[in-house]
């Protein structure tokens, strides 16, 4: 009873001739050599699961951790499997992952290949994970599969009353981290956590794990900056992506295209929600995460950034009866979370809010959020054109993405109903010509549109190791701020400390152009009047611009002038 594996860990000077002596003797009685050292406390489960993850190169989890749905295991009577010492864990199109805790008896895959017709990886876990997981597995799998049987059928009873097929819920599996159990786990799974739990701590808004030819490194965005966070070991790259992929819910026999899915994990007593995408590239997968952390959500409009003046309109725009109000920016600039404050700020028991999402970030109580799924059909458009039949008061479109969804938007926003949404573009006034572009005619641009809400994530100055920074006066006035307040402002910046991480900045503000669409501008643009000629007027009905709004921020000492000036353009 391996005796292979035995000779391995001695030829690679893992034991001692006197331990393999020992395996030996356990051996020739009957027993299983390896367990035996194991539960003598002879050799480290945790070093040997290492040890052999990198020897021949496979991927380790822990199955102590890892939920096995009852079906998978049905797939592999319990006889073959304990013949081929291997636990099924996850079947997915045509590929049957499997856990083993001796690669010296990977030969055995054959068969087990020819028994159930399907491709079979392997990943390893260790010997007490996998004599532990075996016996839960096996012990009960037909009573388990039985009540899921019946669970179904009653689900399906009830579809059937409701009326409809549809879409089911993914259930996501809660992992923990906990600190005082890392020396217990095996060391990729440690290693992912203790990535997860940097990242959390730092509150970082992305973890990028990226794969090179000669580095395995990650990275981490913190207010709205990559960052260097360590390079991992290049042989442990398959088994560091296969682990997050596993914590998703992927299909970790996949590699050649793109996956998303959902990592939910409890830290501290607080879950966390991570949108996990994966994306084949030269030299392997890379993983990037999207922490989605509701202690980190501020809902309240107040205190978002926004100036009174520009509050007062956004509020006028979102407390109007009907039309449309758009947000606008780049990707991570805040969007969903002004959206979502609007949102908030609107949920009153007396209105029916309905959102459509892709994906839904955050669950909001008293909202009827709606997740896109264009794979069944379920798009933007489809969605909004249901929500027109559902009593709705105010509807939410996650990104106005396309022709039909701008059109369907359009109409809702025309027959009475509030609609908001956001809109990828680079300021307030180019929205208009967007909207145009996508194939709306101007006539229905005017009728339909409100407000129009262009935003940025500026950098706050780390309040630890802020500094007065010398600018010349006349550099001041040309660059936008009053000859008055430039005599009297003093600029400031961070030097960096420790508590910034050296950068200088801490935190992040936003900042806002609110563009009333007034009866104005609503003329120039049947008129046929250029973005810049609608921008210029906006300006003189008193539109103050992301540019004049950014060095508010740097007059009122929360930003810094280079963050001012690199996060905005004036055209």
């Amino acid at each position: 009873m391996s005796k292979q594996l035995a000779e391995l860990l001695l030829k690679d000077k893992f034991i001692t001739q006197r331990l393999y002596e020992e395996a030996i003797t356990a051996a020739n009685k009957g027993m299983s050599c390896i367990r035996t050292l194991i539960d003598g406390k002879a050799i480290s489960e945790t070093k040997l699961l290492y040890f052999l993850s990198q020897k021949y190169g496979l991927p380790s989890i822990n199955l102590a951790k890892y939920e096995i749905s009852p079906e998978v295991v049905q797939l592999v009577p319990a006889e073959l499997a304990r013949k081929c010492q291997a636990l099924p864990i996850q079947s997915n199109r045509g590929t049957l992952v499997v856990a083993v805790c001796d690669p010296t008896q990977l030969g055995k895959m054959d068969d087990l290949k020819f028994q159930i017709k399907q491709n079979v990886e392997a990943v390893l876990t260790t010997y007490s994970a996998f004599d532990t997981a075996f016996t839960k597995v096996y012990g009960s799998t037909a009573a388990i599969g039985e009540a899921i049987k019946s669970i179904r059928k009653d689900m399906q009873v009830e579809r059937g009353k409701e009326g409809g097929g549809g879409v089911e819920f993914e259930l996501v599996q809660v992992h923990e981290i906990d600190p005082s159990s890392t020396e217990q786990d095996a060391p990729v799974i440690s290693l992912v956590n203790s990535i997860l739990s940097e990242a959390i701590a730092r509150m970082a808004s992305d973890i990028h794990v990226e794969p090179y030819e000669k580095r395995f490194r990650v990275r981490m965005r913190i207010d709205g900056v990559l960052h260097d966070m360590t390079d991992v070991p290049l042989e442990m790259k398959r088994a560091v992506v296969a682990r997050l992929k596993i914590m998703s819910r992927m299909d970790i026999a996949e590699s050649r295209i793109p996956q998303d899915g959902r990592i939910k994990l409890k830290s501290g007593g607080v879950e966390i929600d991570f949108r996990v995408n994966t994306m084949p590239t030269l030299f392997g997968e890379k993983v990037v995460l999207r922490i989605l952390s509701k202690k980190n959500l501020q809902l309240d409009l107040k205190k978002l950034g926004f100036e009174t003046s520009q509050l007062e309109l956004f509020k006028k725009g979102i407390y109007s009866a009907n039309g449309m109000v758009l947000v606008t920016g780049p990707t991570g600039s805040g969007k969903t979370t002004t959206l979502y404050s609007a949102i908030t700020e609107l949920n009153q028991v007396s209105d029916n809010i309905s959102t459509a999402e892709d994906p839904v970030e955050y669950n909001l109580e008293g909202i009827n959020q709606v997740q896109i799924h264009k794979e069944i059909g379920l798009t933007f458009a489809s969605v909004l054109r249901s929500l027109l039949r559902q009593d709705r008061d105010i509807i939410i479109v996650g990104e106005v993405r396309d022709y039909e969804t701008a059109e369907v938007a359009v109409q809702a926003a025309l027959t009475g109903h509030l609609v908001l949404s956001t809109l990828h573009t680079n300021d307030s006034a180019s929205t208009i010509m967007r909207l145009m572009n996508m194939g709306l005619e101007p006539f229905l641009v005017v009728a339909s549109l409100n407000i129009i809400v262009a935003q940025r994530l500026l950098r706050t100055i780390c309040q630890k190791c802020k500094t007065e920074q010398v600018v010349p006066v006349p550099k001041l006035i040309e660059l936008g701020i009053l000859k008055d307040l430039a005599e009297k402002v003093k600029p400031l910046h961070g030097k960096g400390c420790k508590d910034c991480n050296q950068t200088g900045y801490k935190g992040r503000v936003a900042i806002y152009e609110v563009l009333d669409f007034t009866k104005t501008l609503k003329e120039m643009v049947l008129k046929g009047a250029s973005v810049m000629e609608l921008k210029q007027q906006a300006i003189q009905d008193g539109l103050k611009t992301l540019r004049m709004s950014a060095l508010t921020k740097v007059i009122e000492g929360k930003t810094s002038l280079q963050e001012a000036l690199t996060s905005t353009m004036e055209n």
